[in-house]
């Protein structure tokens, strides 16, 4: 699938304000968000030909194509090019694609390292603990404000999926077709420890500050590296592993053992978390990882009321190789829809790569999404 370049151009807007505050689902407020987004293809003249792109937990508003002004020789292409652009699954040429960065990221939107206008600073911790719901409540907002009522389909993987599920359970009447990739309803222990090591990696850096490492014109980056270089592990399988890097070592011999990145795949994990320090916050980091963990709506949610007679389709896929968020939590909550008479399909992919392969094309999975979202 091809098709000429996308130009993105990164647009931002403001959705919440004092006299109308963003209300959170803890009970708190934001008086001021600003989101940044950007859009692909055409509206049609009926607004009915709209994807909404929900990104995963490092992603951002540039998930296709190149920014206008970029050197495609240089730059990279967006998160998910292979899925976003003319002639790919999400079709250009076809529909009219919108995709933010989230609430509590730090590529635009409003979060934690975000300027609190009452105080001429950022929040730091102060900066209120989210819920999935509240992610879903800026894209709604969003789409008030593009003056959009329906959605033809939303799309998100890993995260993303979760947005997606979570705004069917709040407007099951708003999107039509829901695209869920490898994703989960609620984490097994397991992804809430590694989670939980992650951020304690962060929070006991001594560059931390309690948060307010900005003011002291550093970052927790040893903390922020590891956080990053576990995490990596986890959305690769140890086959992937394997056939990249095998027993591949700088040195050989017994006289050249040494306690410094020796193989080949502890120097891939250095190079993952030194670029993670680049492009990502660490607040931000110990924020989105923090609401998957509370993640649940079956359990919080009046579902059964909700999603009564509700017509949104469902596309569930997951991945054989993908022991992150593995098929039987994408099996469980594709069976919690049908229990409430959603319908929705579940299929796994047969994949070497692991949870990230929801951003590469093993083979039958951009097919199957495109058959579906046409």
């Amino acid at each position: 699938m091809s098709g000429p370049l996308l130009d993105a151009v990164p647009q931002r807007v403001v959705l919440a304000t004092e006299d109308d505050p963003l209300r959170l689902r803890g009970g708190k407020s934001l008086e001021h968000v600003e989101v940044v987004y950007e859009t692909y293809g055409e509206l049609s003249p009926a607004r009915d030909n709209v994807v909404f792109i929900c990104h995963a937990l490092t992603g951002d508003a540039h998930a296709a194509g190149y920014r206008r002004g970029e050197d495609p020789h240089t730059a990279k292409p967006g998160w998910w090019d292979r899925m976003i652009g003319p002639g790919k699954p999400v079709d250009t040429d076809r529909f009219f694609v919108v995709a933010p960065n989230i609430l509590g990221g730090c590529s635009g939107t409003t979060g934690p390292m975000s300027i609190d206008p009452a105080t001429g600073e950022p929040r730091y911790l102060d900066f209120p603990l989210l819920h999935v719901s509240d992610l879903v409540a800026c894209h709604r907002r969003l789409l008030d404000h593009l003056q959009i009522e329906t959605l033809y389909a939303a799309v998100g993987g890993s995260m993303g999926g979760m947005q997606v599920l979570q705004w069917v359970i709040e407007e099951p009447r708003r999107i039509e077709r829901a695209v869920v990739v490898a994703a989960s309803s609620r984490l097994s222990a397991e992804n809430i420890a590694f989670s939980s090591v992650a951020r304690q990696a962060i929070m006991a850096d001594p560059e931390f500050h309690g948060g307010r490492y900005a003011e002291r014109g550093v970052v927790p980056r040893h903390g922020q590296k590891v956080a990053r270089m576990m995490a990596h592990i986890t959305y690769v399988s140890p086959e992937s592993l394997e056939t990249r890097f095998d027993h591949q070592r700088d040195s050989a011999g017994d006289d050249q053992w040494r306690l410094e990145p020796d193989f080949e795949v502890e120097h891939y994990l250095q190079h993952q978390g030194e670029t993670f320090l680049g492009r990502f916050d660490s607040l931000s980091y110990l924020y989105l990882t923090r609401l998957m963990d509370y993640f649940d709506p079956f359990a919080d949610e009046p579902v059964a009321e909700r999603l009564a007679g509700c017509p949104t389709r469902f596309q569930v896929t997951s991945f054989s190789s993908d022991w992150r968020f593995d098929t039987a939590q994408s099996a469980r909550l594709a069976e919690h829809l049908q229990a409430h008479g959603v319908d929705a399909d579940h299929a796994e992919i047969h994949s070497p790569y692991g949870h990230d392969s929801f951003l590469l094309d093993p083979p039958g999975y951009l097919d199957r999404v495109a058959t579906f979202l046409a």
